[in-house]
């Protein structure tokens, strides 16, 4: 610089790495493509930042905010000049109108959609107040909306602490991409679902994870059977809330270390709920308030369940029976997987499964129980099949929306056509075929007398990308933006139907698979539940394998096609305490892996961890080597027996658990945070979990182990199986853990009902039942029970 001479400088202040928002979600980007939607390119040596990010404000602002009755209402401006160019995706829509709900003090909702033209809002009923029940006065938030840009922030009262803020450039409203982020009050995020991951805690460094109900077997990071877009945040000084953004369309979400989070979708609105807790088991209890609390299950479904994909006949199964009943090994309830069909047909019975009704009622007469399986897709080939004949007279499937046609895919090698269960018609086909199946009328010896069903492949799923004779609407089935799902460049019709589908509400309202896909299982199983419990006059217990929020109010969830591998261990814990935040209580992992064979330590261990799933059922792949626990040798059977046993013993606890969460919502599965958010390291913990708040499971997790690294928080324990004061807190402790032994530690301060156990429900449940009483330091100790006829 020469002295004496006046310089003029432009500096232009460059977001850090950690406050870059992707501006090119899209796989592929180039410099070309991101300067062409007027963002800035910038390659850093982390891959995983995105080179393409954000450099303006978004297109809308806006003007005036009016009060409501119930909160906040404004229309948002959309100024043109700041439109990127899209490449490709569709025009930004400018007659969007923000609403601020103050439903209770403890939950507020936002929601943003086009007010002149009409679009799809997932019709999924949640349980609103019919008026506004907060007060100024006892609101635990404040909101304020911010101008322009446009956003919206949200703070706890309380703290201080800001829980969402959404003043930020990605804001995008179009018909097929809906683009919105927040700033996050803390790295600890949990929820989103259903993927399989490693730790609960979600990984925010840059990553994406898409949701779209998918026939996508672990292991794999990928979008698999259900869609939850839900999660549960801790803020730094351990206050808790939740927020559900109520949207059925194939989505992603982008964590990013700022901390932020960015939602992309293919469609509908933004409708976000926000409960705020203040406790993390606070946020369950209102999250389930608001979309159904979980079902109450029938105390046989929490006996030991058998089940296995592959069983050539009925005599195999006899034997099964026979021989966890001669190894004196407790067990409940048997399955049968598609193989008891004739040709993979629902509600037929197999020539080599003849034997089957009699079976099942020489079971029943011993106290067990029996679960079959059902697919949702109807095989339109054949010449006499009832299921199907009835369903076209009453018009069930769904169809092509220009000509009327029954859409056909594919499915174990059949024209497969799939009922649309939103419509009232299909309810009451579906009821009546169920009862067909169990009631005989014209065969009365071939009445199936199942106590349970288990709706697999309900995504739903095919065996060919879209129809017979492909997809007609390439718009729908691959959008300007596909999330992050698996097969993400093919689209979204990959393994399912395709999404110009014609489907109806109850009320006739036409709607799209492209919209409604991932409801497809919600949509299942209330009418299977009503069918069964027309049947059987019982409780009876469903499970479904695909998923959505409010789902858990018919139905347990088992994860699906998991593998025998040791990672497997702590991913199935992870699961069940995610489902935990879904409202799901009943769930659980195929205890020994489902594909693979298993090997003797893998399954052994597994049988320790999978005594304490609620949904407790050891499964595996046709041709893979059995797994039952008569299958080893008597060392296995004695160490599946002892701790059978206990699982037993503590059914009457289990049991009052489960009517806690289904009266108030509470968890059964329940991270170890939940009961000690105080102490930060329960916040990464995910290889122990707890039954309620007083039982401690540390199971071994890894090959050759005969030790466990176990973390005890700050309250008295003792050991389940001596009584014994531990006498240490608030560290880790090595536990010996030899193959027969699983550690279990009862909190002080709780009382434990419990009950001697016998081979099956039915007779351990006509004997004598205990307490154990936990003392705390204080000499205090309080519990209950709950108890009907099962």
């Amino acid at each position: 610089l020469a002295l004496g001479k006046s310089y003029t400088v432009k500096w232009t202040q460059q977001p850090s790495v950690k406050e870059r928002f992707n501006c090119h979600p899209s796989p592929n980007p180039t410099r070309e493509k991101c300067e062409r939607r007027g963002c800035v390119w910038g390659v850093t040596p982390n891959m995983d930042v995105p080179p393409c990010y954000h450099s303006s404000d978004d297109a809308y602002s806006v003007e005036e905010v009016e009060h409501t009755l119930s909160g906040w209402a404004a229309k948002l401006t959309f100024n043109s000049a700041n439109t990127r160019a899209s490449e490709n995706l569709p025009t930004q829509i400018s007659t969007l109108r923000l609403e601020v709900k103050y439903h209770l003090n403890h939950m507020l909702q936002l929601k943003i959609y086009d007010y002149q033209h009409a679009r799809y809002e997932v019709p999924v009923p949640l349980n609103l107040p019919s008026s506004p029940m907060s007060t100024d006065e006892e609101r635990l938030y404040e909101v304020s909306v911010k101008k322009k840009p446009f956003g919206v922030q949200v703070w706890r009262r309380s703290t201080g602490t800001i829980i969402w803020d959404s003043q930020l450039p990605t804001f995008t409203f179009s018909d097929r991409f809906i683009q919105i982020s927040t700033r996050l009050a803390s790295q600890y995020i949990y929820g989103f679902g259903e993927t399989e991951h490693a730790t609960f805690r979600r990984n925010m460094s840059w990553h994406t994870l898409g949701m779209f109900t998918r026939d996508q077997l672990p292991p794999s990071k990928l979008n698999s059977y259900g869609h939850h877009p839900f999660y549960m945040a801790l803020e730094e000084d351990g206050n808790a809330h939740g927020v559900l953004l109520l949207n059925s369309n194939a989505m992603d979400v982008t964590f990013q270390p700022t901390p932020a989070l960015t939602y992309r979708t293919t469609g509908g609105i933004l409708d976000f709920y926000m409960v705020l807790g203040p406790t993390p088991e606070l946020i369950v209890q209102e999250y389930t308030a608001l979309i159904g609390r979980p079902v109450m299950p029938p105390y046989w479904s929490l006996g030991f369940q058998l089940c296995r994909s592959g069983y050539r006949n009925d005599s195999e199964i006899t034997q099964l029976v026979e021989g966890m009943k001669a190894a004196g090994i407790p067990y409940d309830v048997q399955h049968v997987d598609i193989d008891h069909m004739e040709r993979q047909l629902d509600f037929t019975i197999g020539t080599h499964f003849a034997g089957l009704p009699a079976l099942i009622n020489r079971m029943k007469e011993e106290g067990l129980r029996f679960i079959i399986t059902l697919d949702p897709a109807i095989s339109g080939n054949e010449t006499n099949y009832p299921p199907f004949s009835r369903g076209m007279q009453d018009d069930v499937f769904i169809k092509w929306p220009d000509t009327n046609d029954i859409m056909y895919s594919k499915l174990y090698g059949a024209h497969a056509a799939f009922p649309d269960f939103f419509r009232n018609s299909t309810v009451a086909w579906w009821k009546k075929e169920i009862l067909e199946f169990y009631d005989n009328p014209t065969n009365p010896s071939q009445s199936v007398k199942f106590d349970g069903l288990w709706i697999d492949m309900n995504e739903p799923a095919a065996f060919l990308n879209g129809a017979i004779g492909g997809c007609r609407n390439d718009l729908l089935n691959t959008p300007p933006y596909i999330p992050h799902l698996g097969y993400q460049s093919d689209g979204l019709n990959v393994n399912t139907l395709c999404m110009e589908g014609q489907q109806y509400l109850p009320d006739g309202t036409p709607v799209r698979h492209y919209d409604v896909h991932s409801l497809y299982g919600w949509s299942q199983t209330k009418p299977t539940l009503d069918g069964l419990q027309s049947a059987t006059k019982e409780r009876g217990m469903v499970i479904t394998r695909s998923t959505y929020p409010g789902s858990g109010r018919w139905a347990g969830h088992c994860f699906g096609g998991n593998t025998a591998a040791w990672d497997q261990l702590s991913k199935s814990v992870i699961g069940m305490m995610e489902f935990s935040l879904f409202g799901i209580s009943y769930t659980g992992a195929d205890i020994c892996g489902f594909l693979k064979d298993s090997e003797y330590e893998l399954c052994l261990r597994w049988m320790q961890l999978g005594a304490f799933y609620p949904y407790s059922r050891n499964h595996n792949q046709k041709g893979t080597r059995r797994q039952d626990p008569v299958s080893w040798n008597s060392t296995f059977e004695e160490i599946s027996r002892k701790v059978l046993n206990t699982r037993y013993t503590l059914l009457p606890y289990l049991y009052t658990l489960m009517f806690d969460a289904h009266a108030h919502g509470s968890t059964v599965i329940r991270p170890m945070f939940h009961e000690f958010v105080e102490d930060r390291t329960t916040w990464e913990i995910n290889e122990q979990f707890l039954w309620g708040p007083a039982l401690l499971i540390s199971p071994v997790m890894q090959q050759n182990a005969v030790t466990v690294n176990a973390y005890f928080p700050n309250a008295r324990w003792y050991d389940y199986y001596t009584d014994e004061d531990i006498g240490f807190l608030g560290q880790f402790k090595h536990l010996p853990a030899p193959l027969e032994h699983i550690n279990l530690h009862i909190r002080g301060g709780y009382i434990l009902a419990w009950q001697r156990p016998a081979n099956t429900t039915f007779y351990s449940r006509k004997n004598p039942l205990g307490l154990t009483v936990a003392l705390s330091d204080a000499m205090f100790a309080e519990g209950q029970l709950y108890w009907d006829d099962g």
